[in-house]
């Protein structure tokens, strides 16, 4: 079968670029680990929404304080308009938002943000939402979702992509149809040929030895657009979330919302006291915490939930309240221990409005991407909505390119015994990706004297 768009990643920008993309185009979505597995699933706060036209000076403004006026404007004022419209349509795949009393939507606040403009589900924002994406991507008979593959590269032909190298199980149906050659580790690598290619890859958790993040986000797609010289922006901007669950266990690390200190909950020191302004932007309260820890010795503080009323943490953050139950503490009696840990990615491989990389007919959306909207810190709750208003508008550039040009098919000869050493690929693509974002770094120390917002820099895995 003639595939017309390859997909890499299935978190919200991946199948919501999907469900824009025309209905009689062929697309392949790909994904390393099972579709459920994404950092979209994982969002728990909310999603922004435009209130109305008085909000918009407000929501423009603290997106842009948040990101310390690093943002490109122009993106900002794409996503706060796109924003309604893109509400009404997650309310018609089925997203259930919570209501008021009246039957309206209900808003919440976060930290940074000046007013209540924050739609959510529950404590499980990002599973409610993403689920129902995948749902309708699986009803499309146009759109196939393989699960375990990996992307280990893309090609390239006379400045346009035509197509992706990946990788998966010896038994995988798409790799069985497709030209392959067995790696030194008995997986199989093979091409995989389109016209369009989508990068939703998330971000790069994995590099880390602490992050919310899912471990086999590892910035494949940057480090392929290094490869590539394809362009990245800022990728030393890396956000360290305030509050994720302290744990003596290994593993991901679990997330205490943002929408948690938006609803009173208060940080303390070993001593009980108050030390910060919990509603200030993130990297402002992630320094604020790591300077109390060393002060005291620790290694966290604490989180007190006790100015929430018990039976909102049980409806609004009950999916919390059950994990720090599972770690031996009641929130709803007693302050939790908490840490900064990696939690986001705002650089990314640099695109246009449209969500196209400096390759012609390559996108990337998401985490994977950098298109201005955080700047050098993300405003909370802004992530799920910048993803999908610039995944639709990179499916609705695709849909018109795929109308008015003439796919031409290329005799393009790819050399894949060069990648069956899949475990030297991915040490390799590692390094690189690191070493990028700690040049970036040191470039961004050596040029700004003011750096007290730059990402914390916290040990890679």
């Amino acid at each position: 079968m003639k595939n017309d768009i390859i997909i890499a990643g299935c978190g919200v920008g991946g199948l919501y670029a999907a469900l824009n993309l025309p209905e009689d185009k062929n697309i392949v979505i790909i994904t390393k680990d099972k579709a459920e597995n994404c950092d979209s699933f994982l969002a728990q706060g909310g999603i922004c929404m435009q209130r109305d036209d008085e909000d918009y000076d407000s929501y423009f403004e603290d997106t842009l304080r948040a990101g310390h006026y690093e943002n490109r404007q122009e993106s900002v004022d794409i996503m706060i308009r796109s924003s309604r419209d893109i509400i009404n349509d997650l309310i018609s795949y089925g997203v259930d938002f919570q209501k008021d009393e009246n039957g309206e939507l209900s808003f919440t606040r976060e930290g940074a943000h000046s007013k209540p403009r924050i739609l959510y589900h529950e404590d499980i924002t990002g599973e409610e939402i993403t689920s129902k994406l995948l749902a309708e991507v699986r009803k499309r008979k146009n759109i196939r979702i393989y699960e375990y593959v990996s992307m280990i590269d893309i090609i390239e032909y006379k400045g346009k992509v035509r197509g992706v190298i990946a990788s998966s199980a010896p038994d995988n149906e798409l790799a069985l149809n497709n030209p392959h050659v067995k790696a030194d580790n008995g997986s199989l690598v093979f091409e995989l040929r389109a016209p369009e290619v989508i990068w939703a890859t998330g971000g790069i958790g994995g590099l880390y030895a602490h992050s919310t993040n899912y471990p086999h986000l590892t910035g494949d797609a940057l480090a392929i657009a290094l490869k590539h010289n394809i362009p990245l922006e800022n990728p030393d901007y890396v956000q360290i979330h305030p509050t994720t669950l302290f744990s003596n266990k290994k593993g991901r690390a679990f997330l205490i919302s943002e929408s948690v200190r938006g609803e009173g909950a208060i940080l303390l020191d070993k001593n009980n006291n108050r030390f910060v302004d919990e509603l200030l932007p993130r990297d402002v309260v992630s320094h604020a915490i790591f300077e109390q820890m060393e002060k005291d010795n620790t290694e966290h503080v604490w989180l007190s939930m006790a100015p929430i009323p018990r039976e909102e943490i049980l409806t609004h953050f009950k999916h919390i309240y059950e994990e720090c139950l599972k770690e031996g503490y009641d929130c709803t009696k007693e302050p939790i221990p908490v840490v900064p840990a990696q939690h986001y990615f705002m650089g990314g491989v640099h695109v246009d409005k449209y969500s196209e990389t400096s390759l012609k007919h390559l996108y990337a959306v998401g985490e994977t991407s950098c298109n201005g909207v955080h700047g050098a810190n993300r405003l909370a709750s802004n992530s799920l909505l910048e993803s999908l208003v610039f995944a639709k508008r990179a499916a609705l550039k695709i849909s018109h390119e795929l109308e008015n040009i003439q796919i031409r098919k290329h005799n393009i000869v790819i050399d894949l015994n060069k990648y069956t050493n899949l475990d030297k690929i991915a040490a390799g693509y590692a390094l690189s990706v690191n070493t990028e974002i700690e040049r970036m770094r040191l470039y961004h120390e050596q040029h700004n004297n003011d750096i007290k917002h730059r990402p914390v820099n916290i040990a890679s895995a």
